[in-house]
C-alpha cells in the first residue's frame, strides 16, 4: 500500500517536472518567437514608413507641379487680362465715342416718337375742330368759294358780294369793312386778277385778325385764380367742368367753387361735374351769397396749397347793371383774400347767338377786366364769323372754343388752325 502510494506520488513528482519544462520551453519559444514577431514587425513598420515617407515626397512633389502649373497659368491669365485691358484703355475713345453715339441715336429717337405724339393729338384735334366748323364752314367758305368760281375777274362787284356773305355770317359791319378794304389793297399791291387768288389773301387778313399773342390759357403760374363770367345758358358750367377735367389730368391740384347760386341745379351739375373729374368743390345752399361762396373757396385753396381754382358766378344779365355791380363784389373778395393769384376773367359767349354775343362782351368788359372769351357752341351755328367780330370789335383775345360736347372739344384757340379749318391748308 505505501510502496504503491509512494511510487504514485513520485510519479506524481515526475509529472510536474515534465510540466514545468514544457512550461519553461514553451515559455521560451513564445518569447522567442514574440522576438521575432516583433523584429519582424519592426521592418515591416519600417517598410511601411519607407514606403509613406515615398509616398508622401511623391505627393508632395506632385502638388509643387500642381502649383506651379496653377501659378504659370494665374500668371498668364494676369498677364491676359492686363493686355485687355491695355487694348481697351487704348480703345477707351472709340468706345466713349461708340457709347455717346448710340445714346445720341436713342434721344432722337425718344424725340421722334414724342414728336410724333404730339403730331397725332394736333391731327386728332384739327379733324375734331374742322368737324366742329362744318356747319361754319357751309355758311362763309363754301359761299365765297361759289361766289369766286362764278367769276372770271376780280372787280368791285366782286368785293360786294364777298361783303354780303361776310356781314349775314355774323362777322359784323365794322369787321367786314376793315376786311374788304384790306383785301381791296392786297388785289390792288399785287395785281391780282385771278378770283381764285382773292380767297388766298382773303384767309391771309382772316388768319392775322386773329392772330393774338396772348390767345392762350396760362395756368402755369401757382396759384391761379378763374372767375368765369357771362349770362345764363352759354356754357359756363360745363365749362368750368371740362377745363377741371384737362387740368386735373396734366397733373394740378384743381378746386371749384360753385358760385352760381341762383340757377336752379347749378350746383348740382357742377358738382357731377367735381366727380367726374375726381377734385374738390366748394359749395353752399342755393341761393346763398356767391360772394360768400368764393370767400370759402379762396380760404380753402389757400390752405389746401392748389395750384387751380376755378369760379362759377351766376349768370348775370348784361342789361341789368345793379346785377353787373354785384359781379363787383366777388372782384373785390378776390383782389382782397388772394392776390398772390395770377387772376383770369373768362367770358363765356354762345356763338350761336351771333352779333348778341359782341354786345354782352362789350357789356361785360365795360365792368369788368375781362383777360379771355370762350365761345361755345360753334359747331352748332353756320355763322362762325362771330369769332371774327368778337376779336375785332371787343379787343379781348378769344382763348378757348367749344366745337362739341366731349371734353377735347373744348380747344385752345389757334388762329392758324382756326382759318385752316374754315379755308382748308
Amino acid at each position: 500500500m505505501f510502496k504503491k502510494l509512494f511510487k504514485f506520488n513520485k510519479k506524481k513528482e515526475q509529472r510536474e517536472e515534465f510540466k514545468e519544462e514544457v512550461n519553461e520551453e514553451s515559455i521560451e519559444e513564445i518569447e522567442s518567437s514574440i522576438t521575432v514577431e516583433e523584429e519582424n514587425h519592426d521592418v515591416a513598420q519600417e517598410d511601411v514608413i519607407d514606403v509613406v515617407e515615398e509616398e508622401i515626397q511623391e505627393e508632395s512633389a506632385v502638388e509643387d507641379i500642381t502649383k506651379t502649373e496653377e501659378t504659370n497659368e494665374k500668371e498668364e491669365i494676369l498677364e491676359e487680362a492686363q493686355i485687355e485691358v491695355k487694348e481697351d484703355i487704348s480703345k477707351e475713345p472709340e468706345i466713349i465715342e461708340a457709347v455717346e453715339v448710340e445714346s445720341k441715336i436713342e434721344e432722337v429717337i425718344k424725340e421722334k416718337e414724342e414728336t410724333e405724339e404730339v403730331e397725332e393729338k394736333k391731327v386728332s384735334l384739327f379733324d375734331r375742330l374742322k368737324e366742329g366748323l362744318t356747319k361754319a364752314k357751309q355758311g362763309i367758305t363754301d359761299k365765297i368759294d361759289l361766289v369766286l368760281n362764278s367769276y372770271t375777274k376780280v372787280d368791285e362787284e366782286l368785293l360786294e358780294e364777298l361783303e354780303e356773305i361776310l356781314i349775314t355770317a355774323d362777322v359784323g359791319v365794322n369787321t367786314t369793312m376793315d376786311i374788304i378794304e384790306k383785301l381791296r389793297g392786297k388785289i390792288k399791291e399785287k395785281g391780282i386778277t385771278d378770283p381764285m387768288d382773292v380767297r388766298v389773301e382773303l384767309k391771309s387778313i382772316v388768319e392775322e385778325i386773329l392772330t393774338n399773342a396772348n390767345s392762350n390759357l396760362d395756368v402755369s403760374h401757382s396759384p391761379t385764380i378763374i372767375l368765369m363770367v357771362g349770362v345764363n345758358g352759354v356754357g359756363k358750367t360745363t365749362t368750368i367742368g371740362k377745363l377741371a377735367n384737362r387740368y386735373k389730368k396734366e397733373g394740378k391740384k384743381v378746386l371749384i367753387a360753385a358760385g352760381d347760386t341762383f340757377r336752379a341745379a347749378a350746383i348740382e351739375q357742377l358738382e357731377v361735374w367735381a366727380n367726374r373729374s375726381n377734385v374738390d368743390i366748394i359749395k353752399h345752399q342755393e341761393g346763398a351769397d356767391p360772394g360768400a361762396v368764393i370767400f370759402d373757396a379762396v380760404k380753402a385753396a389757400k390752405a389746401r396749397k392748389v395750384d387751380l381754382l376755378i369760379c362759377d358766378t351766376a349768370g348775370r344779365l348784361h342789361n341789368k347793371a345793379n346785377l353787373m355791380n354785384e359781379l363787383g363784389k366777388v372782384f373785390k373778395i378776390v383782389d382782397r383774400e388772394f392776390p398772390e393769384a395770377k387772376k383770369e376773367v373768362l367770358l363765356v359767349v354762345d356763338a350761336t347767338t351771333g352779333q348778341n354775343a359782341v354786345v354782352q362782351a362789350k357789356t361785360f368788359k365795360e365792368v369788368a377786366e375781362i383777360t379771355g372769351i370762350i365761345l361755345t357752341k360753334l359747331d352748332g351755328t353756320a355763322k362762325g364769323g362771330v369769332v371774327l367780330a368778337v376779336k375785332s370789335e371787343v379787343d379781348v383775345p378769344v382763348k378757348l372754343i367749344g366745337v362739341g360736347e366731349k371734353v377735347e372739344d373744348l380747344q385752345d384757340f389757334d388762329s392758324k388752325a382756326f382759318s385752316d379749318a374754315l379755308f382748308g391748308k
